[in-house]
């Protein structure tokens, strides 16, 4: 039985030498490929370093150059940042290769390549805004301080980010608008050609003469001051209302800005109702015509009306 138990002692002695040895072992081939790679690994880290330097110059010089060609600065520093990556990506896959680790890269690289297609479709509303305003950024149908409406937003646009746009209101409210929802519907741009048109509609009664109307329309707006030089001023008759022949008095205004069109459109009512009072010019309120006979009405003061004796309470 003593024979047994020192056989087995010696054994577990022998097994735990042999792990200690195969440690030591492992650790001197760790540290002298550790020695034989520092020459690789300052190599690689002077790579690193240069293509670094290298990818700061060229970021400035994208920027500095890029910003005296398009006034995008969000578009701009996407751009410089995208070849700044690029760069330092070039300059990683050289120095890897120097300590012969393009396999391994090679593997991350797919691994980030599925991981990247599983965050495309989890956020695709944010990879379409983004795309969107790149676009927008390229194309410029808006730029900043512009007058537009969109998505039942009219403003002046604030700031264009390349997820959203920012409105301000007449009112003084801030909208912000995805940006793939603006590029894809249409917008309308009031300062893009610099000229705004104001429309306003007016109803006169049946018995005036339009001619004498329509002159005297024009001359009450002619001499304000902000009708456009060099324009005309029509009046276009609709339509037969229910109590007024109407009709549409187009002006042309100098600026396009949403309180310079409300001020504008503030003076032609005023205008047009001073000068139809001044003129006899009668603006109907709605009227209904009573019609007591079969043929056509009759004044209600020739109609006899009869009402039925009521019985004493």
């Amino acid at each position: 039985m003593k024979f047994f138990l020192q056989e087995e002692t010696i054994n577990l002695q022998l097994t735990a030498t042999d792990a200690i040895n195969v440690v030591k072992e492992k650790l001197v081939a760790w540290l002298e490929t550790a020695v034989a790679m520092i020459p690789n690994l300052l190599v690689a880290l002077a790579i690193m370093f240069a293509f670094v330097f290298i990818g700061k110059l060229v970021k400035r010089g994208i920027i500095r150059l890029s910003s005296k060609v398009h006034g995008n600065k969000a578009l701009v520093d996407l751009f410089a940042s995208t070849v700044y990556i690029i760069v330092l990506t070039a300059g990683l896959f050289i120095a890897l290769s120097v300590l012969k680790l393009d396999k391994t890269v090679t593997s991350l690289l797919a691994g980030a390549g599925i991981l990247g297609i599983a965050l495309g479709f989890a956020f695709q509303d944010s990879a379409a805004n983004f795309l969107s305003g790149i676009m927008i950024a390229i194309r410029e149908p808006y730029k900043i301080n512009d007058l537009i409406e969109a998505q039942g937003y009219l403003g002046t646009v604030d700031r264009v980010n390349l997820r959203t746009t920012v409105l301000r209101t007449v009112q003084g409210q801030e909208v912000i608008i995805p940006n793939r929802l603006i590029y894809n519907d249409p917008i309308k741009n009031y300062t893009a050609s610099g000229r705004r048109r104001v429309d306003l509609a007016v109803g006169v009664s049946y018995g005036e003469d339009l001619e004498r109307v329509s002159e005297i329309a024009m001359n009450a707006i002619e001499g304000l001051d902000f009708v456009e030089e060099g324009t005309n001023i029509n009046v276009h008759y609709n339509e037969f209302g229910d109590s007024s022949i109407n009709f549409t008095l187009k002006v042309w205004i100098k600026e396009p800005q949403q309180g310079y069109y409300n001020d504008a459109q503030s003076d032609m009512v005023k205008s047009i109702k001073k000068a139809f009072d001044n003129n006899d010019i009668v603006i109907p309120f709605p009227i209904r015509t009573l019609d007591f006979g079969i043929k056509g009405g009759k004044q209600l003061s020739e109609t006899k009306i009869a009402f039925a004796d009521r019985p004493d309470d």
